[in-house]
């Protein structure tokens, strides 16, 4: 067994060694391209679908924040039901998490529901912060247009929102009632407004209507077209006093978390053992269950590309072995006479298709990255942020997963390479030998 397998990786090695310019050694290059060219859009496909989940999803959080504690009663609403601020987690988190919990084991990246195991969060919760909506009407001197407002307490991190911040600046004198307002560049656009100019705002308060003066302190721009041109910001204790609640009193609460993939054990956790009966946890995916369901959409198309690369990878790798067996039959017929066996041969051709693969799979990663790392630094690929919530395709190296690309093409096309490889058994060593 051991002088097969040495004999063939010889013969393997010394046929991949050839360098002479004949039809043979064009196929062998033509192979190499071919798989280099399926490797790297692959490579390029998974890190473009990665970085277009990631950038969106880290979006939608950073605007919403992961979990959010309502009101029992106030689900899927904008306009908040009071609740006490006065809870235990709140604003204290440095003692929530990480947490223990039960889960599928997980092996090389894959669950098995059927063996449960004790599992530990990648994270902790990283901030709390109180808010409430209120509905109002946003009016110029020429315009008029309806307004969703989100009050945010002193306690808001505005590390997310400062990065979108356009025009102006983040709101100042939190907590104190403060009439600034920052509002989304569609707004802006909209109703012709910049920062330092004034606009009312009316409302409707059991039954009663109520309007307030702001002024634009910033304009920001997050590229959520439909979040953007519904929201503004402004101090929850403006809200607090329009809907006549005391200063304990807010809409609800929103949960940032250092790891997305946390989140549905943090909102179970959450709903089981920190918040009371008449509280109600909502996770964005369950409050914006559209846009996730979109972006899981995604992992199809990944899957398609991947699969229809993997078939083309196949088809040039397969159509080289064959004018490789073709092109070696007196070599064949020569190694039969000398008594190798029909899998000893096979095994050479199928590590030569293992040596055409792996340069392949080299020039696919280098020019896969390449690729995807120009786009990532330089943007040159743009798209239209109205459609696409981004004005750039976004690029994030999922290195695990290109791992796994390099792997499975690896293993699951040298497997096919056998049905190629048949085609040695049907080689007579007499014939072979006499048309030489």
């Amino acid at each position: 067994m051991k002088r097969s397998l040495f004999l063939s990786g010889f013969l393997a090695k010394r046929l991949s060694a050839v360098r002479e310019k004949n039809f043979s050694s064009l196929i062998v290059r033509v192979g190499v391209v071919a798989t280099a060219i399926s490797v790297a859009i692959m490579i390029v496909a998974s890190s473009l679908i990665s970085g277009f989940q990631r950038t969106i999803s880290e979006k939608i959080f950073g605007f919403w924040g992961h979990i959010h504690i309502i009101h029992n009663s106030e689900v899927n609403s904008y306009e908040s039901k009071p609740i006490s601020s006065k809870q235990s987690f709140y604003p204290q988190t440095a003692s929530i998490g990480p947490i223990n919990y039960s889960g599928p084991k997980v092996i090389l990246g894959f669950e098995f529901p059927q063996w449960q195991t004790t599992r530990t969060t990648k994270g902790k919760i990283r901030n709390i912060q109180a808010f409430a909506f209120k509905a109002g009407i946003m009016k110029t001197k020429s315009e008029i247009e309806g307004i969703v407002l989100k009050g945010i307490d002193e306690h808001f991190n505005w590390s997310f929102i400062k990065d979108f911040i356009v025009k102006g600046s983040p709101i100042r004198n939190i907590g104190k009632g403060s009439r600034d307002i920052l509002i989304s560049e569609q707004t802006a656009e909209r109703l012709k407004l910049s920062v330092g100019k004034s606009l009312i705002i009316y409302f409707v308060s059991d039954g009663d209507q109520l309007k307030k003066k702001f002024t634009v302190s910033g304009i920001y721009k997050t590229g959520l077209e439909e979040y953007d041109q519904k929201f503004a910001i402004i101090d929850l204790a403006v809200i607090q006093n329009l809907m006549g609640w005391s200063k304990d009193q807010v809409g609800g609460f929103e949960v940032f978390l250092e790891n997305v993939a946390d989140l549905d054990v943090y909102n179970a956790h959450i709903y089981d053992n920190m918040v009371p009966d008449s509280l109600y946890t909502e996770s964005i995916r369950q409050k914006l269950p559209n846009i996730f369901e979109w972006l899981e959409l995604q992992n199809t198309n990944e899957h398609l590309i991947i699969g229809l690369m993997m078939v083309v990878a196949i088809i040039n790798l397969s159509t080289s072995l064959l004018i490789l067996i073709v092109d070696r039959t007196n070599m064949i017929g020569i190694l039969k006479a000398l008594g190798a066996t029909n899998f000893t041969i096979q095994k050479v051709f199928i590590q030569f298709a293992g040596y055409i693969l792996l340069r392949g799979l080299f020039f696919g990663n280098l020019f896969g990255f390449l690729i995807a790392g120009s786009q990532k630094y330089f943007k040159f690929i743009k798209l239209s942020e109205k459609d696409y919530y981004l004005g750039f395709a976004p690029i994030h190296f999922d290195f695990g997963k290109i791992l796994m690309i390099n792997v499975f093409t690896f293993v699951f096309v040298i497997i096919i390479m056998l049905v190629p490889s048949l085609m040695v058994r049907t080689i007579s060593p007499l014939k072979a030998i006499i048309m030489k």
